[in-house]
């Protein structure tokens, strides 16, 4: 009987053993067989915690690639420069009259990105500044002559045209959801090196690296530490969904050559300036007519600010936008419409998705309340039209009405100011840009069309007065 127990025992014992080694092979082999690709995912523990990605989402960047890769072209621009060569041996013998010129070509290139299927395409303007000829190759080889459709210096961005259709292009994202850390690409042609791709995250956002000249520049871009060098400029910064998200532009280095930091336009801004350019031929700029600057701790402790946050307004125009808004010296910026800014780059770069008349929500802080506000944004000039300026093919230049600072400062009543200069006959009479043409013939200049009208009646020589922003004043005559 005792037998006959343990022998019971015994086989119970073995049972439940061999029932739990079964469910624990069941078990484990069911977690790590079939229910997950180990291939794609893995997962990582951090104090105790899974947590999963894919690779295809982060680690994998061939879908945004495939999106990208035909829609870079590379931007091939052709002018002429002018060499002066002065021989002193001449000089020391025969007297003045060693000058020598010569002309020679200067072939430049750069990215471009296509926006549109019917071939319109984003670069940057320092990459077709000063151009004769542009040409495009796309990445199947083809090329196309291109046309300058027109350009920005605030913002070095440049729109051209090819005669081509079903192209492959890239659609706009969003780069104001860009966050820091996030992956992208860089698509471009550096060193000539066509379609080449580089990964890197987004570093910062809203960077003011005081690249561009223009005192009306836009500068608020998208730092990155993928690779950019030279030739990448004009070509696509890319999120992994395969949008465009900016327009990479710059690196900052010593030597020339990447050193770990690159600079794109966010897509918001570019966007803008395409439209602007497609629709009126030129960028409208929109302005609150105040001054501003970053808040820091020092300032905020001079102010007894409560926060280091928003933009500062140290003054604000009388009779301006923001004037009729209600806005005054001592206020506190901290939201544009539905995003908050926390320094001069971010303002700018929310404003610069506006025209001028647009009516737009500014939230202020005064005296430690948040004030909303309702500015009617201006153009440059100080009202709320639409700009419209002229190019005269002849002569080579774009004009514009004076500002009314400007006019009040050289007590001008009338005059329109260069503000583009280009090849024609007025850079080769030695005219400068920021030139003020008073009057042509001896005849007042108050618009455009006073020029066309006094040179379609000049067949042969005219005569160009004016002054510069400087207060010289100057006079030019040429033949037509």
């Amino acid at each position: 009987m005792n037998i006959k127990k343990l022998v019971g025992t015994i086989l119970i014992a073995c049972i439940g053993g061999l029932v739990a080694i079964l469910a624990y092979t069941y078990i484990a082999g069911g977690y790590n067989s079939g229910t997950q690709d180990r291939t794609d995912t893995n997962d990582i523990r951090y104090s105790g915690i899974p947590v999963n990605f894919t690779m295809s989402e982060y680690g994998d960047f061939t879908y945004a690639a495939g999106k990208s890769v035909n829609a870079v072209v590379h931007v091939m621009t052709q002018y002429t420069k002018t060499t002066t060569y002065r021989n002193p041996l001449y000089d020391f013998f025969f007297g003045d009259g060693g000058i020598r010129q010569y002309e020679e070509p200067v072939i430049t290139s750069g990215s471009g990105v296509i926006i549109s299927d019917d071939g319109y395409i984003v670069t940057n303007n320092h990459v077709v500044d000063r151009s004769e000829y542009i040409e495009v190759v796309l990445n199947d080889k083809r090329s196309f002559p291109a046309k300058l459709v027109g350009r920005d210096l605030t913002t070095d961005l440049a729109l051209l045209k090819i005669d081509a259709k079903n192209l492959s292009y890239l659609k706009y994202g969003n780069s104001d959801e860009l966050k820091v850390g996030e992956w992208v690409i860089a698509v471009g042609n550096p060193f000539n090196l066509t379609s080449t791709i580089t990964a890197g995250i987004v570093s910062a956002k809203a960077r003011n690296i005081n690249i561009l000249s223009n005192k009306y520049a836009i500068e608020s871009f998208i730092q990155t530490d993928a690779v950019v060098n030279r030739g990448n400029s004009g070509g696509a910064l890319v999120n992994t969904k395969g949008e465009l998200v900016g327009i990479n532009t710059a690196i900052y280095s010593n030597t020339g050559s990447f050193l770990g930091y690159s600079f794109a336009i966010p897509v918001c801004i570019v966007k803008k300036i395409v439209d602007d350019i497609i629709e009126y031929g030129e960028v409208q700029r929109a302005y609150m007519n105040v001054s501003i600057r970053d808040i820091d701790q020092k300032l905020a402790g001079e102010l007894n600010l409560d926060k280091i946050q928003g933009v500062y307004i140290t003054s604000v125009n009388k009779g301006g936008a923001g004037d009729k808004a209600g806005m005054k010296q001592g206020d506190v910026i901290v939201k544009i419409a539905d995003h908050y800014v926390n320094n001069v780059p971010e303002m700018q770069e929310q404003l610069s998705k506006y025209r001028p008349g647009d009516k737009i929500n500014i939230s202020v802080k005064r005296d430690g309340k948040i004030k909303g506000l309702l500015v009617t944004l201006n153009n440059k000039m100080g009202n709320t039209g639409i700009v419209r300026s002229e190019i005269i093919a002849s002569l080579g230049a774009k004009f514009q009405e004076v500002s009314l600072d400007e006019k009040k400062k050289l007590k001008l009543d009338h005059g329109l100011k260069i503000v583009e200069l280009g090849r024609g006959k007025l850079k080769q009479a030695g005219i400068e840009e920021g030139f003020i043409v008073t009057s042509i013939n001896r005849k007042p200049i108050y618009k455009v069309d006073d020029i066309n009208d006094i040179l379609d009646k000049s067949k042969e020589g005219v005569i160009f007065e004016g002054v510069y922003p400087s207060g010289v004043t100057a006079y030019y005559a040429f033949g037509m």
